[in-house]
Parts: structure tokens; C-alpha cells; sequence
């Protein structure tokens, strides 16, 4: 994230390990626009200058024609431009929430990635073969990214269009709260041959966590413990978004993180 609390320590993180893929997390909901908020006023909350502050509130906005691609480019643009002013070679976007899986969002993230000399984005859409193996996740979850699966095509023709690179699948979006390490090992023994990226959110619970607002708190210490126990996993190869499109070894499982 461009605009974020922490993201001056986590900028210095990624300079000190150059070998570190690191992408733009855009946001476009839930939090600080980078631009000024007069210049994007479809994006904002005019009583705040912020962005909408929930998902539901952004989407409505979405499906009514309010939200202005023009102004999308420009705020995804402008948090780009931001992260490489510090001196990052980004590999890749996203979205928080994963708003870039909606058609309307897609384009004018792909045209400020490009423009930025970005051509590797995240397929946030998780396959069948992942969530068969995600056995603990609420139902209600699950429905909602089956539902979201019908985007999926679109998408893969859009990337392709423009010219960018992605991974065959994000694996533990439906996880997203509950991954452990049972979690883990049933996703990787799953796995079929593929490049698939491994949505994760690990972390520590401390003060800092707990004055944030999300539900995410003690599962970041036990996601964090279970992600350690990849490396031990034999037939995976770890990538990161910089590694898509280089010839991969055969038979190979690759998994970015």
C-alpha cells in the first residue's frame, strides 16, 4: 500500500532485500487516496477525503455508473508512482479487496501499470481444485467467491489483451482467515502442476495490529507459522511475479507467496 501507516518501514524492508518481489497493493476503498481528493471525487467520500469506506458502498457506487474509470487510472497511477519514488522496482499490482476481478476496474489498472513499465498482475480468482481443498471456511465465504468465479474469463481475456502476465490462480482467498497448517498442507497436496500465487496475510499481533481496524488478528501468528512450513515441502518451486514468463523446470509446482 502507497498511503498507509507502516509503509515507510516496509518500503525500507524491500530496499534492504533487493531479491524481494514487491508489488502495488492499489487501493480504491478503505482507505487514503494519494491524490487529491478533488481530483478523483467519484472515488472519495466528500464529508471525509477519503476513500469509500466499505466494499458494499464502492460496489453500489460501481453498478450505478458513479465511479469514473479516468479517475481510477489516476489514483492507481499516482500510488504507483509513488512506491518507485522511493526506489522500488515493483514486479507486479493488485487490489485491496480485489477489486481489479470487476471489468470496470481492470482496464484503467492495467493502462496505469503499463504506463508505469508494469506487465505482471495478480489473477485474484481461486480454482475449483483450491477451494475443494479448503475445507474450513465459512459457507457464506465460499459462495461469495464461487459467485465471483463468473468474472474469470473476462479477465483472463483482458490481461491477455494488454499484454500482461499472471499466474494460473490464487490459492487461500477462501482461506482467508483460517489458514493453518492443515490449511496448508491440503492445498499443496491438492496442487496440481501451475504457477499459483498464495494469498496470504501473516503477521504479528501486537499493539500496533490490535488499533487496526480488521478481523484478522489472531490468525496473522498462526498463518505466519503455518507459510514457514512451505519451504520444507518438496516438488515447489518459490517464485515471485519477476520470475513469471522465464522458462520453468517441468513437472514443477510454483508457488509465489
Amino acid at each position: 500500500m502507497a498511503q498507509a501507516p507502516a509503509t515507510e518501514e516496509a518500503v525500507n524492508m524491500a530496499l534492504a532485500m533487493p531479491a524481494l518481489g514487491v508489488g502495488c497493493h492499489i487501493v480504491l476503498v478503505d482507505g487514503t487516496p494519494v491524490s487529491e481528493p478533488r481530483n478523483i471525487p467519484s472515488l472519495v467520500d466528500r464529508r471525509t477525503g477519503a476513500l469509500h469506506a466499505t466494499l458494499g458502498a464502492f460496489l453500489k457506487r460501481l453498478y450505478t455508473a458513479r465511479i469514473r474509470n479516468a479517475e481510477v487510472e489516476a489514483e492507481a497511477a499516482a500510488q504507483i508512482a509513488l512506491l518507485q519514488s522511493y526506489g522500488l522496482r515493483l514486479t507486479h499490482v493488485d487490489t485491496h479487496k480485489h477489486l481489479h476481478m470487476f471489468p470496470a476496474i481492470l482496464r484503467p489498472v492495467l493502462r496505469a501499470a503499463k504506463a508505469a513499465g508494469i506487465h505482471a498482475i495478480r489473477n485474484p480468482f481461486e480454482p475449483i481444485w483450491s477451494l475443494n481443498a479448503t475445507l474450513d471456511a465459512p459457507d457464506v465465504r465460499r459462495a461469495e467467491v464461487i459467485l465471483l468465479r463468473r468474472f474469470e474469463s473476462k479477465f483472463r481475456r483482458t490481461v491477455a489483451e494488454e499484454g500482461f502476465t499472471t499466474t494460473d490462480g490464487a490459492i487461500g482467498v477462501l482461506a482467508t482467515g483460517t489458514v493453518n497448517i492443515a490449511t496448508v498442507n491440503a492445498l499443496i497436496t491438492a496442487m496440481p502442476e501451475g504457477t499459483f500465487e498464495f494469498v496470504s496475510h501473516p503477521g504479528y499481533r501486537d499493539d500496533q495490529l490490535l488499533r487496526v481496524k480488521t478481523r484478522l488478528l489472531e490468525s496473522r501468528e498462526i498463518e505466519r507459522n503455518a507459510l514457514m512450513a512451505i519451504k520444507d515441502y518438496r516438488g515447489l518451486d518459490l517464485v515471485s511475479f519477476a520470475d513469471l514468463g522465464r522458462p520453468a523446470e517441468q513437472n514443477a509446482q510454483n508457488v509465489q507467496i
